[in-house]
């Protein structure tokens, strides 16, 4: 009994962590300046594009570079509903973006993940990097969308018809989709669907070879992972007042991956902690002079350090890895035989 004892007790690490990091992330507010508040928020938007990423690799093994176009193209979107049909109302604007996000994304899983043989994993890299650099270059050559110059969104974005401007209540707006995106993603991972998820990052082919269809369940995780991503694009556009070619091009998507790879993969809650570890980082050595020419040289060598250091990110230092890969499977049946609830 002692034996099943311990990783239970370890398990209760991550509820922990998210209880803090919200208590944290609430107060963010009533300890910085207004100034740090509209950072803090444009950092919760990039908490949101990481954690999409985190769903596709980090779960799924789809290792995708282009999780930015779905993010620009729902930032487009916006910008031109605004622009264009006056619309303002982000509860509108919102169910629009992540719609964008999960058309653009079922479009391209429908071409690079249901072909008729099994997609590498290279293959599926560098098609998403090719679809956002092509999307990129396409949209800095479009007078429709502005171009280079892209859109500027001159209107400030309402919520129930209350006008919401940058600062202490966007920001809060801006987490409670966090919360929503996070909690979402964790339901589905955790759930049954979560398993077939869990059992593709483990062996691929031997799932394939009980008969799963095993394309169609990426393609899936893939799409929902764009309306994650539109969700955070549109936001964004509303947030910054702007959006432009580089939004949706392989600058963004990138550093979604180094986001996720910085926090650690795999735990939805890794992402988060990358967002504000790299962003915050930049923010503070791009601001010193004497750095100013090498902040991005000296940010890129921290970031080298972390993830060749500890591979499984920053939250591999205090997770286990059963606590990172969950309770399914042979540890959960042991669990309910011993009386546990079997949650995984």
């Amino acid at each position: 009994m002692a034996r099943d004892e311990t990783p239970r007790r370890q398990l209760r690490i991550i509820p922990i962590i998210e209880i803090a990091l919200l208590a944290g992330l609430v107060a963010v507010p009533h300890v910085t300046s207004d100034f740090q508040t509209i950072i803090a928020s444009r950092m919760l938007i990039l908490a949101i594009l990481a954690i999409s990423f985190d769903l596709c690799w980090g779960y799924s093994g789809i290792m995708t570079f282009g999780q930015a176009l779905y993010f620009g193209v729902a930032g487009y979107v916006a910008a031109l509903l605004a622009n264009k049909a006056g619309v303002v109302e982000l509860l509108l604007i919102i169910p629009a973006s992540m719609a964008t996000g999960l058309i653009a994304a079922l479009l391209v899983g429908w071409f690079l993940l249901l072909g008729k043989r099994t997609p590498t994993v290279i293959f599926v890299a560098l098609g998403t990097l090719t679809a956002s650099y092509a999307a990129e270059r396409l949209v800095a050559g479009w007078q429709w969308v502005g171009a280079a110059n892209g859109m500027s969104i001159w209107e400030f974005a309402k919520v129930a018809g209350l006008e919401i401007e940058p600062g202490v209540w966007f920001y809060y707006f801006i987490l409670l989709f966090l919360i929503l995106a996070y909690l979402g993603s964790r339901w589905i991972v955790r759930s049954q669907f979560g398993l077939v998820l869990a059992g593709m990052r483990q062996n691929e082919e031997r799932l394939a070879y009980f008969g799963y269809r095993v394309q169609v369940f990426k393609a899936l995780i893939f799409a929902f992972a764009g309306m994650i991503a539109g969700l955070a694009g549109g936001l964004y556009a509303f947030h910054e007042g702007f959006i432009g070619p580089a939004s949706m091009g392989i600058g963004l998507s990138t550093y979604a991956v180094l986001y996720g790879l910085f926090g650690g993969i795999g735990t939805l809650l890794g992402p988060i902690f990358g967002v504000a570890a790299i962003e915050t980082m930049a923010f503070i050595l791009s601001d010193i002079n004497a750095l100013k020419p090498y902040w991005p040289v000296i940010l890129g060598f921290i970031m080298l350090i972390v993830v060749v250091w500890r591979p499984t990110g920053l939250l591999g230092v205090i997770l286990s890895e059963r606590e990172r890969i969950g309770s399914f499977g042979i540890g959960a049946r042991k669990k309910r035989k011993g009386g546990g609830d079997g949650a995984p």
